[in-house]
């Protein structure tokens, strides 16, 4: 278990410690459950009513909130930050491999660089460089001349297809698959032609990928993720597709072909995004929003209709489906209104 005081908390957050240096904290803790030894914070206002009875070594809060604690505080500028950078400092995770199992099966042609791990039943096939620190979990299948780069950790059974490349500093959950197919086909009379994918999957450094997601390889040229991207759990990232750096990207959105993200963007949860299109820097699109034009501009972009009752429900898609009547109609009265003004 890792403990560290409050003066290398502050240090670690870049906060301002006002309280007693030499206290140990060894968790993070939510404010109404923490007591002594943890670390809280406050990052929701609606919970400042709560930190005159914090039980918590620490609690970092903003400047304005100082006065309101009873106890050890750190103000920092952003609570919400300083908390991912003490659960950063104080995480007890296992890694997904230690050393390299027995039972591993890598290429005598691989290139190991130091301290990589490979767990059980992984295999390392022919022409794959691993560099220092890379940790490859238990039954991982990495494909010929891929190259992972330094202390980017590969959760159990994830799949790494030929010739990929990934940068240093990356975590990939379990189940997830680098580099599959495209979805590239011809049709000849009724009869699918399969084309060969032939170019990649290149991602960046500091580029987490959450479980049971996919990105496919680009079919001529290479899918690419820049560095410093999150993708959550169970996206489907299709082929020659180009996320920016920064971008963001929650569970079950699926992107397909061709489509270029720019940077810093951020996409709600089972978004769907035409292919061929492109999307501006900085744009969000709320969870379940339906792109199908490209986004030139920075901005909010939602579609869809919120949950309603059956009844309601009804009543709208009745709407909706009148909707090309109701057009001709009001452009048959305001038509109307046009000859009466011009008699």
């Amino acid at each position: 278990m890792t403990t560290l005081t409050l003066a290398e908390l502050a240090k670690i957050t870049g906060g301002e410690l006002h309280g007693n240096s030499e206290v140990q904290v060894s968790r993070v803790a939510p404010m109404d459950k923490a007591g002594e030894g943890d670390v809280t914070f406050l990052s929701n206002l609606k919970y400042a009513k709560h930190l005159s009875e914090c039980k918590a070594s620490v609690v970092m809060v903003k400047e304005a909130q100082k006065e309101a604690c009873i106890g050890n505080v750190i103000v920092v500028d952003d609570p919400y930050v300083g908390y991912a950078k003490i659960a950063l400092a104080l995480d007890s995770t296992p890694p997904p491999a230690t050393e390299i199992a027995p039972s591993a099966v890598i290429a005598e042609d691989v290139i190991l660089g130091k301290n990589v791990s490979v767990g059980a039943n992984a295999v390392i096939e022919s022409g794959v460089e691993l560099a220092n620190g890379v940790v490859i979990g238990a039954g991982c299948f990495v494909g010929k001349n891929a190259k992972i780069g330094e202390n980017t950790k590969l959760w159990a059974n994830v799949s790494v297809y030929h010739e990929v490349t990934i940068g240093s500093d990356c975590l990939i959950q379990s189940n997830s698959v680098i580099g599959s197919d495209g979805f590239g086909y011809a049709n000849e009379k009724g009869e699918w032609i399969k084309i060969p994918q032939v170019g990649s999957v290149v991602i960046g450094n500091r580029v987490e990928i959450g479980s049971c997601t996919t990105i496919d390889r680009g079919a001529l040229d290479d899918t690419i993720i820049e560095d410093n991207v999150i993708l959550d759990n169970q996206l489907q990232i299709a082929h020659n597709v180009h996320i920016g750096y920064g971008t963001a990207m929650a569970g079950g959105t699926v992107v397909a072909g061709s489509t270029k993200i720019g940077k810093y963007c951020i996409i709600g949860g089972a978004a769907v995004i035409n292919g061929h299109i492109d999307i501006a820097d900085g744009v969000t699109i709320t969870g379940m929003g339906m792109v199908m034009r490209s986004i030139t501009e920075k901005g909010v972009y939602s579609s869809g209709i919120p949950l309603q009752t059956n009844r309601e429900w009804r009543k709208t898609a009745t709407r909706v489906h009148r909707i090309d009547d109701m057009n001709k109609r009001l452009k048959a009265v305001e038509k109307l209104l046009d000859q009466n003004e011009q008699s």
